[in-house]
């Protein structure tokens, strides 16, 4: 209670008039020092400015100063009594009012009021002594009634416009201020008169008298007066101007705009455009941004500003406009553009460095070249009225030119807009060089991984075949996903799909290393499960050669993937294997999708139990579909394996008329147009030869039964109609299968296959390979093999469980003389 009386004590008769003024930071520390503050309390300005407030009062009432500070911040302001102490030591009553300013800056302040009391509340200092203060203050400040008409101001307010303190007697913002958003200022004072409660910070932006060509920012303070018995008699309010301030923030927020939008994808024309949508309406009313065309194709780049200040191939890689109209003719994104050899956007390319001309001539004609025959058109007719060009330069490299154009006469770039425009490119420069070595690594990386892919799959009877392979999109970069079909003896085929470690050239060559090793080793005729063997030892050796850890780098195939299937058109069997690589699926000839239990070994190079095979007897029309995990996962690489393969499934089990057709298909329904990862389907429909194309005879381990053995292939091949390849027939069998029968054991058995090619196989138990060799002059023997290669378009061992398999194929279209 002795609180609320004090403070009502104050305030009769406080008058702002007669009081000593001084002006404290928000610490409370004394800031504004007064010659009537000397006089009260006797302390000169040197020992006043920077003493803590705290410290002219006595001991109780310094303890209450911080307190009382606070809530000059909520409540608006405190008034009260309190005891000063003097500089000669005695004490002085005073009424003290302490309320909340906002200074030049826009930093905040507090306004303390003393007045000494002499028996009674009252002041003892004229009004124009106050005035005289409030007159050469920076700060614009004045005094409406409740009809929100000016009834004071001080000459500072004059500088916002609106003319000098007499001319506003009477009238209202709307009146001296017609430009300005008013509605909602004095919206803010009916607030205040109604409530009571002030309102500080109020930030009003828009055009003012005093600057009616640019935007403005003003920081406004609302303090309700009230008459000795608490009525409203209007508002007092305060101005500093914040334009500064408020442009700085503009800018970075913009800036911070480019960090959020410029480079969000790795595309050169699409970062392009991104640069021109955050300039406008932000900087620009209109924004083109040119590039030069080796930039787009991601080619390296010179370093320095381009040379000379001849016509400069460009194109348009993004615009923007604020108007339908703006400008009248404009070159579409992805056109060529030219400017002419002496103009502005030239030499900032051959200098690189920024200009700006606040106002273009209206008459002069553009730097665009246009059509011939055409006449130019004039900045008016164009629609621009001032220009900003920048080059896009980052790593000291010259990418290209960004212009940036306004039609409004009230507001011209100036330096303070080239230096905004100046940071933006800058930020879009290390994007749109991001993505122009990106552009270039990648072109370099589908160029190898096309190169090494087979354009087309090779010819043969023993399955119908297609492939469909799609990249990795932008942000992932080129994996080393591929397939391959490798013509086997025997009418065989071998199936292969893989996918290399890493993205990117390196993994594009690791691919390539990999497949050139898996096609060595299917020359070689062994099981999956052996290739796979021979290729895990060489990756192995591979990375301990060139120091890979376990883990594998990129550039190494070490933890690459890989399965292998054979496939014998001639009864349907198939073998398969894999390494650390997802099992095939198989299409039953009823369109039934099912998926091979097969072992998934351990990845390449990075050791484990040996690899395993499979075997199963698939039905003429049953088709394999062997893939990457790319096609396995989804987007988001978050889904079961489980819930992956009924979407495979359902995929599988949707055909389309053709096998390529279902293959794209596939592809389609189960990854995006830029997937995360690489995808590779190659999908095999089986086929059978014709049981009448497969001859065999089984054949006893006798020297004479070579002669018999002439005869018979010899009558099959007139069955065949093949009468023309009959004499080298007959000797490579007799080769053969003498051979067989000198130097292995156990049963012999002959095969001719009429593929493609004519197929002549020999079966014996033994182990052995043997060996072309090539005899002297004088020797009786030794000349088979020689002969046979010879004679033949290629021959081989493959090695079987029970023994071992020669072979050697002859060309239908082409038949040795």
């Amino acid at each position: 209670m002795g609180g609320h009386k004090e403070q009502d004590v104050a305030r009769q008769g406080f008058d702002a008039a007669d009081a000593v003024p001084l002006l404290l930071d928000p610490r409370g520390a004394v800031t504004g020092w007064t010659g009537q503050a000397e006089r009260l309390l006797g302390y000169p300005p040197s020992e006043a400015v920077g003493k803590d407030f705290a410290g002219l009062l006595a001991a109780e009432d310094a303890e209450r100063v911080p307190g009382l500070i606070g809530r000059c911040g909520a409540d608006g302001g405190w008034a009260g009594l309190m005891t000063a102490r003097h500089r000669d030591g005695r004490t002085l009553r005073v009424m003290t009012r302490i309320t909340a300013a906002t200074g030049q800056g826009g930093e905040g302040s507090l306004l303390v009021l003393l007045s000494e009391m002499n028996g009674a509340p009252g002041w003892d200092m004229s009004r124009a002594v106050l005035e005289q203060m409030v007159t050469g203050a920076s700060i614009g400040i004045a005094i409406v009634d409740t009809d929100l008409r000016f009834v004071w101001s001080n000459a500072a307010l004059e500088q916002f416009g609106g003319g000098p303190p007499a001319q506003r007697l009477g009238l209202r913002l709307s009146d001296v201020q017609p430009g300005m958003d008013f509605e909602s200022v004095e919206a803010r004072m009916r607030q205040v008169l109604e409530s009571g409660e002030r309102v500080v910070g109020y930030e009003h932006v828009g055009r003012v008298r005093s600057a009616p060509l640019r935007e403005s920012a003003h920081m406004l303070s609302f303090t309700r007066l009230d008459d000795e018995e608490g009525r409203p008699i209007g508002v007092y309010y305060t101005v500093v101007d914040v334009t500064d301030r408020h442009r700085a923030r503009q800018r970075l927020a913009l800036l911070d705009l480019a960090g959020k939008r410029i480079g969000r994808t790795l595309d050169i024309m699409s970062t392009a455009q991104e640069l021109a949508d955050v300039a406008v309406p932000g900087l620009a009313e209109f924004v083109v941004v040119d590039l030069l065309e080796t930039v787009l194709r991601g080619a390296e780049l010179p370093p320095g500003p381009i040379a000379g200040t001849g016509r400069v191939p460009l194109r348009r890689a993004g615009h923007r406009s604020l108007y339908k109209d703006l400008p009248r003719t404009v070159v579409r994104a992805g056109e060529a553009v030219a400017y002419l050899a002496d103009s502005p956007p030239i030499r900032c390319l051959s200098t690189g460095r920024s200009w700006h001309q606040e106002q273009l001539d209206p008459l002069a004609t553009g730097w665009v070249v246009g059509p011939p025959g055409e006449p130019e058109p004039t900045f008016l007719e164009l629609g621009l009225r001032s220009v900003m060009i920048v080059p896009i330069r980052a790593r000291g490299v010259t990418l290209g030119l960004t212009g940036f154009f306004r039609r409004r006469l009230d507001e011209p770039f100036n330096a303070d807009d080239l230096h905004l425009a100046e940071d933006l490119v800058s930020r879009a420069a290390v994007c749109l060089d991001n993505a122009r070595r990106y552009a270039r690594e990648r072109n370099a990386a589908l160029v190898l991984q096309s190169s090494l892919l087979p354009l087309h799959l090779p010819e043969q009877d023993a399955v119908e075949v297609s492939a469909c392979y799609r990249p990795a999109d932008e942000l992932t970069g080129l994996g080393g996903d591929w397939y391959d079909l490798i013509p086997l003896s025997g009418a065989r085929v071998a199936l292969i799909v893989g996918e290399a470690h890493g993205h990117g050239i390196d993994a594009a060559a690791a691919m390539g290393g990999l497949r050139t090793a898996v096609r060595t080793l299917a020359a070689l005729d062994l099981p999956p499960e052996e290739v796979l063997a021979h290729l895990d030892d060489l990756v192995d050796r591979s990375a301990g050669d060139e120091g890979a850890g376990p883990e594998g780098t990129y550039g190494h195939p070490v933890g690459s993937g890989c399965v292998y299937v054979v496939y014998d058109p001639v009864d349907g069997q198939c073998t398969m294997a894999a390494a650390g690589h997802p099992s095939p699926a198989v299409i039953a000839p009823d369109g039934s999708v099912t998926f091979v239990d097969l072992p998934e070994g351990p990845a390449l190079g990075v050791g484990g139990p040996p690899f395993e095979s499979v075997e199963l007897t698939l039905p003429e029309g049953s088709t394999l579909a062997l893939h990457t995990d790319g096609l396995l996962l989804p987007s988001d690489r978050n889904g079961a394996v489980d819930t992956d393969r009924i979407r495979l499934r359902q995929a599988l089990e949707t055909s389309g008329p053709t096998l390529e057709l279902s293959c794209r298909a596939v592809v389609d329904a189960l990854v995006p147009t830029r997937p995360y990862d690489d995808v590779a389907l190659l999908m095999a429909r089986t086929k059978r030869l014709d049981r009448g194309h497969v001859a065999a005879w089984d054949l006893p381990a006798d020297p004479a039964v070579v002669a018999e053995a002439r005869r018979t292939a010899t009558g099959q091949l007139s069955r065949w109609g093949l009468d023309e390849l009959a004499f080298t027939t007959e000797l490579v069998v007799s080769e053969l299968v003498t051979n067989a029968i000198r130097y292995a054991s156990g049963p012999v058995r002959l095969r001719l296959i009429h593929e493609r090619t004519l197929v002549c196989e020999v079966l014996d138990g033994g182990a052995t390979a043997p060996h072309l060799r090539h005899p002297r002059a004088t020797d009786e023997g030794g000349r088979g093999l020689l002969l046979v290669s010879q004679l033949a378009q290629r021959w081989g061992t493959r090695f079987i469980p029970d023994g071992k398999i020669i072979w050697a194929e002859q060309s239908l279209t082409a038949p040795l003389e």
